[in-house]
């Protein structure tokens, strides 16, 4: 009886077509491949920015939130998050996240309960990113690279919460353009102070050995009050006090 003929792979460019969007990043990233295959990329690329510009043109001034997915109502991380949500949407800002649950879910929860405006930036993976049920405007993206890039594009400020390797993604990408003059007066507040005080000690370290100018560890105020963040006038409409 003859062995059955080995199950082959697709051609990457028939993959680069058919690949679910939970798989574009890996799919992208895994190397060089076709041209037509590379091609056909660059236009899924494109697409995802034009879903962007077109879904947040009009939202106006916006701030960003960050943290981990992986809180639940009744965590006083989740409460926080709630509350800078709601103070934000008060001043008339549009409270922007990752659109999902935990963090993400509490400040844009904490802007609707206000009367505030609420918006999601998602991503697709295939655990986590459900959206939350509290944003007015959704836009789901295949390319992590094309969702900082928007998250920045359409911010004045970000709120960094508790969260895990994404959130020190965020935070990082948005220092280091900082930092090199690819963006200015964009305030960074980090909350909860208990939790990154580690990081903290850790960039203090690293101006200490000259590896950050000293001044770069004025790009972030850390605080646990929403009170206190507003008070040193981080966040404004302007965003001219960073």
């Amino acid at each position: 009886m003859a062995s059955k003929a080995p199950v082959q792979s697709p051609p990457d460019s028939v993959a680069a077509v058919v690949a679910p969007p939970e798989r574009a990043d890996e799919i992208f990233l895994e190397g060089p491949r076709s041209r037509f295959a590379e091609f056909f990329t660059l236009l899924r690329v494109m697409r995802d920015f034009l879903r962007g510009f077109r879904a947040l043109h009009f939202i106006g001034p916006c701030v960003t939130v960050f943290g981990s997915a992986r809180v639940n109502p009744g965590d006083p991380h989740y409460e926080l998050a709630e509350k800078m949500g709601a103070a934000l949407a008060r001043l008339g800002f549009t409270v922007m996240t990752g659109g999902g649950p935990g963090i993400m879910e509490a400040a844009n929860r904490g802007a609707k309960e206000v009367g505030g405006r609420s918006v999601g930036c998602n991503i697709e993976l295939p655990f986590e990113q459900v959206s939350n049920a509290y944003l007015d405007r959704c836009v789901r993206l295949h390319y992590f690279f094309v969702r900082k890039a928007l998250l920045i594009k359409y911010s004045y400020a970000f709120v960094v919460m508790p969260g895990g390797a994404g959130t020190l993604d965020e935070l990082f990408e948005a220092l280091t353009l900082i930092q090199n003059g690819k963006i200015k007066n964009f305030p960074i507040v980090i909350m909860g102070t208990d939790y990154w005080s580690q990081l903290i000690g850790f960039l203090e370290q690293m101006s200490q050995r000259g590896k950050i100018s000293p001044s770069d560890l004025s790009l972030i105020f850390t605080t646990d009050s929403v009170d206190e963040a507003f008070a040193a006038r981080r966040l404004n409409h302007s965003g001219s006090d960073a």
